[in-house]
């Protein structure tokens, strides 16, 4: 009996831990929800040990729910797609040929290079030509790109619905992936707070 009670109290206390550890874990996951003509849910594992200021960047602009209905303005098919414009790239918001141009209200962000490899499923912060002009705008690999390695500061590797982001609309190759009628982001938060609809 003394030995069926110490079993019982030693699941319990794993299955706690292990609730605990997932909702640890749920708070570095950025849920990305797709809509238009491809419709799905991505996963995003955050990773605050290499980009801290990134991830912490990106899961306000996404608790605030910045982030939602703005497009994927500019995705070359075998490279990347890349979304995030929250002040140009929103939807029904503004003129969307100017999408990829902008960015929030706050302050450029400072590189966090790091040596993880720009590999299919990395999601990597867009920037202007300066290291330290990331600020809203991020791009997912549908590919490696090792010439980005050390370049670009990674923040996050999809670990859910990579067919998702397969399937996102591809942009005109010869306009620098530029697209016409984009799919978008409906809506994006981070896993441990849910969805705000």
């Amino acid at each position: 009996m003394k030995r069926g009670i110490t079993q019982m109290v030693m699941a319990t206390a794993i299955g706690t831990a292990a609730t605990m550890s997932q909702a640890a874990d749920d708070e570095n996951v950025l849920v990305i929800e797709i809509a238009g003509a491809t419709a799905g849910t991505v996963e995003v594992e955050l990773l605050p040990e290499l980009a801290p200021n990134h991830v912490s960047r990106i899961k306000h602009l996404a608790s605030g729910g910045q982030y939602d209905n703005v497009v994927f303005h500019r995705v070359i098919d075998g490279f990347m797609a890349q979304t995030g414009d929250v002040k140009f790239g929103v939807r029904g918001g503004s003129d969307l040929s100017l999408a990829g141009r902008g960015g929030s209200t706050e302050p450029n962000l400072e590189a966090e290079f790091s040596d993880m490899s720009y590999t299919r499923g990395v999601v990597g912060m867009a920037r202007a030509a300066h290291p330290d002009s990331a600020n809203s705008q991020f791009f997912i690999m549908f590919a490696d790109a090792p010439h980005l390695n050390g370049k670009y500061t990674v923040f996050g590797r999809v670990t859910s619905g990579m067919d998702v982001v397969d399937r996102i609309k591809k942009g005109n190759a010869a306009r620098g992936g530029e697209v016409s009628d984009p799919d978008y982001m409906s809506q994006v938060y981070v896993k441990s707070v849910g969805p705000r609809r």
